[in-house]
């Protein structure tokens, strides 16, 4: 059985999401650390400490500085790979250079190793295998990374309860981002639940129906 905690860190509420299987496995994954302060990063420390999980990678679905903004704080514990698409590499070394009107982050550049992932790939770790969903549009490397065995969806900000990813940022998509979400996420089983980058969970099937950007997709086939 699949478990996973969600915290929410830095001045932009980001999702970082914590998941490990029962059975007495201390092996975990960590999902966009996003963790700005000693504070934020002395709640994950402490809550991977009395629960004895420690990670065995850092998942990243975008290089935006905040869903990246604590992995070398975590990476000072626990030096794990790190996985990301190589699209995104370069929002790393930019900082906030690519927000508008954050000039007071722009000094906050990473330099980190990454590991590349592609769409299709199929991750292994304790907590189960892992498929990347390559879903370009909030920016160029954006993944989703989904869970079939346990019909679980982290997907950035891609798609968000009732939203989707923005994309005036530079290297933003509006068309890309929605055929990631058409042709990839949309396919998904219904009862998939949803992890967003920001805000509430959801699943699949909430935003399929509910999700006012994706209404187009729900207009009757009035050929069939």
């Amino acid at each position: 059985m699949l478990h996973s905690r969600i915290f929410t860190f830095n001045p932009l509420g980001t999702n970082c999401e914590v998941l490990w299987a029962s059975g007495g496995n201390a092996a975990c994954v960590v999902v966009d650390p996003g963790m700005s302060s000693d504070d934020g990063e002395k709640k994950m420390t402490d809550f991977l400490a009395d629960n004895g999980l420690t990670p065995e990678a850092i998942l990243l679905t975008h290089g935006h500085l905040d869903h990246v903004w604590g992995v070398e704080r975590l990476l000072n514990h626990f030096p794990v790979p790190v996985y990301m698409h190589p699209a995104d590499r370069g929002l790393l070394a930019d900082g906030a250079s690519a927000f508008r009107g954050m000039s007071a982050f722009k000094s906050l550049c990473h330099n980190f190793p990454t590991v590349d992932v592609a769409d299709g790939d199929v991750l292994h770790f304790a907590c189960g295998d892992i498929r990347v969903l390559h879903t370009p549009g909030h920016s160029p490397g954006s993944v989703c990374y989904w869970i079939p065995s346990d019909n679980l969806l982290l997907s950035g900000d891609t798609l968000f309860a009732g939203s989707i990813g923005r994309t005036d940022w530079p290297g933003g998509d509006y068309d890309a981002l929605m055929a990631s979400i058409k042709d990839k996420l949309l396919n998904l089983p219904g009862e998939t639940d949803v992890l967003p980058g920001h805000g509430q969970p959801t699943s699949i099937a909430r935003e399929g129906m509910y999700n006012p950007f994706l209404e187009p997709f729900n207009e009757p086939d009035l050929d069939q």
